[in-house]
């Protein structure tokens, strides 16, 4: 019983930290502008522009990747549960479907329906995610061999 119930406990804060942290760490929405201050920071803004040129960069950046790009930074708070090529594990596997079933499948779960044993888990991750995210996630999805 000990067992299991740490191994529930493992899970889920595995489960919800893994997300969050891909949300603070992906490529597009970077929080950290830099880590210094005075010459390090002159330095920095000499070499970058500044804080206006490295945003405008990033929503350049952004605004040209593709659904299937924005997909796969959106698609690492997934890996844990459905593996990194959607293989699946604790949660089933993902690869070989459509973006449209991926999509539709996300759009249940944010309203809240059960599709299966882990629905309530995805309840909360699909309450996370836009309407746009969802769609990249599908797109990326559905490259996965």
């Amino acid at each position: 019983m000990l067992k299991e119930n740490l191994h529930q406990i493992l899970f889920l804060c595995f489960a919800i930290g893994l997300p969050l942290w891909a949300m603070e760490n992906n490529s597009f929405e970077q929080r950290g502008v830099h880590a210094c201050s005075g010459e390090c920071y002159e330095a920095w803004q000499q070499e970058t522009g500044g804080v206006m040129e490295v945003a405008i960069a990033k929503a350049e950046a952004k605004a040209a990747a593709s659904p299937e790009e924005l997909g796969a930074a959106a698609y690492a708070g997934c890996i844990a549960c459905h593996g990194a090529q959607g293989e699946g594990g604790i949660g089933p596997k993902l690869a070989g479907q459509s973006a449209d079933d991926i999509y539709g499948k996300l759009l249940q779960y944010k309203n809240g329906e059960t599709l299966g044993p882990q629905s309530a888990l995805m309840w909360s991750q699909s309450a996370m995610l836009g309407d746009d995210d969802m769609k990249n996630i599908a797109a990326f999805v559905e490259t996965l061999p």
